[in-house]
């Protein structure tokens, strides 16, 4: 039975879904208008892990998750470029595809993008206005009168006291009260045209927040399962989403809330003004994707995540014993027993929040087992565990001899193989060791046994 850390409960609840076999769930997207960093990673990642867990658990699963395509950022961006916003955009979804592709993330059910539900946002707007929780404001702004919720604060557990306490000096003076928030933004003289749309109160564009409770109101309906992201978006984001949407509907909106924990990097938070923020893009330069991958589900999803090149190579490491197991005993094909076995350690792992950590213990054993017995029975349910998490997929010798090749191609790695084992037939011990010595300088490490001499690169 799945159990999950719901943060609206602040504790581990068994999942029940709302209605039987189904599971709708939605997870906060990226904002194109830049390439996507380790953080938009770690979010692709461990919810593609959760979709994929909870289809091999039987479940049928609607995955939304959107595309934020207007905002200041995209609008900043954009004029800075001198470029439409659209074609702005459209390159950033583009690369974010790839980013997602190489990291082994299946597609979502869904992939709204927020500038095709203006209308359903106005509908969305109209309704809070109705129902007293929302204002016009003289400059032309709708804003969400959050006094006027009592929920609010209920997923942070921040009151109204605390937030009041924090707030700034400089007050927007178009407020009814400081602690309300932006739903429409009334068109600026000097924002382009594409950032603008007609609406009941004047030209402007939807705020931030007001996007994600029309999107998955439009795919999910106003009430539905699992609603994720990272969890830097707790608050304000998602403590707004549930003020909009609850606030429209006059019912719960999210069962279980999920959030992801934090990037650092060398123990220090991921920033710009740091100097040490990392594109997916510059990591994949150094690091196969599968590693990062693999780097990102070795934690548990919740716990903190320090990038490293050191905890990459150590991830590599790892990645290349699972490999090398499949290697040295071609797996057989299988059909997994989840009650049974290393099947039903790695289902009691996944069952408990996701516990990846766990489940990559079980890989481990059976890596270890499926060697020491020459399985080929164990080797195929490690092939098969791992696929739940989209690992260990590709061919074990593609990618124990992949990676950066520079002169040493896989051509000049057998040449140099076929002339020491000339030397070695010739007792030429010394060029024997000088071949080996020259393929190790490059990282390519060879390895001889009964079947004959292989290779891999460090």
């Amino acid at each position: 039975m799945l159990s999950l850390y719901n943060t609206l409960a602040r504790e581990k609840q068994v999942f029940t879904p709302i209605h039987d076999g189904k599971v709708d769930m939605y997870v906060c997207g990226m904002t194109v208008y830049d390439y996507c960093h380790l953080g938009h990673a770690r979010v692709m990642v461990v919810f593609d892990m959760v979709a994929r867990w909870l289809r091999a658990s039987g479940y049928e699963v609607n995955y939304v998750r959107n595309i934020t395509d207007i905002d200041d950022k995209i609008i900043k961006r954009a004029l800075e470029n001198g470029e439409s916003i659209n074609a702005l955009t459209a390159r950033f979804i583009a690369a974010m595809d790839e980013d997602a592709a190489a990291l082994g993330v299946q597609k979502p059910s869904h992939e709204p993008r927020a500038t095709e539900f203006v209308g359903e946002m106005h509908q969305l707007i109209g309704k809070l206005i109705e129902n007293g929780l929302a204002y016009p404001a003289p400059n032309g702004d709708v804003y969400y009168a959050v006094r006027k919720f009592d929920g609010y604060g209920k997923l942070s557990g921040k009151s109204l006291e605390d937030l009041r306490a924090g707030e700034r000096v400089d007050v927007d003076v178009n407020k009814q009260d400081p602690l309300d928030f932006v739903l429409w933004k009334a068109a600026k003289a000097d924002e382009p045209q594409d950032a603008k749309w007609a609406s009941p109160w004047g030209e402007g564009r939807p705020g931030w927040h007001i996007e994600c409770s029309a999107m998955s109101c439009h795919h999910l309906g106003s009430h539905f399962d699992i609603h994720g992201g990272g969890a830097d978006l707790q608050f304000p984001h998602h403590e707004n989403e549930i003020a909009q949407s609850e606030g429209a509907s006059g019912h719960a909106y999210v069962n279980y809330w999920m959030h992801n924990g934090f990037i650092r990097v060398d123990n220090e938070k991921m920033s710009k003004s740091l100097g040490n923020f990392f594109t997916i893009r510059e990591v994949l330069q150094k690091f196969d994707a599968e590693v990062v991958r693999f780097f990102i589900l070795r934690a548990h999803y919740r716990s903190p995540l320090n990038y490293s090149d050191v905890h990459l190579n150590d991830a590599k490491n790892a990645l290349t014993r699972l490999y090398t197991a499949l290697k040295s005993v071609p797996p057989a094909a299988v059909t997994l027993d989840w009650q049974q076995g290393y099947a039903a350690r790695f289902k009691a792992a996944m069952d408990d929040d996701f516990n990846t950590v766990e489940a990559m213990a079980v890989l481990f054993e059976l890596a270890h087992e499926a060697n020491r017995q020459q399985s080929a029975q164990l080797s195929g349910e490690l092939k098969a565990l791992a696929a739940v998490l989209g690992l260990l997929e590709r061919d074990p010798q593609a990618f124990l001899q992949g990676g950066d090749a520079g002169e040493w191609t896989a051509e000049k790695v057998e040449a140099a193989i076929a002339a020491r084992k000339a030397a070695r037939v010739a007792k030429n011990w010394a060029e024997s060791d000088r071949l080996r010595d020259e393929l190790a300088a490059a990282g390519i490490v060879i390895e001889d046994g009964p079947q004959g001499t292989s290779w891999r690169r460090q």
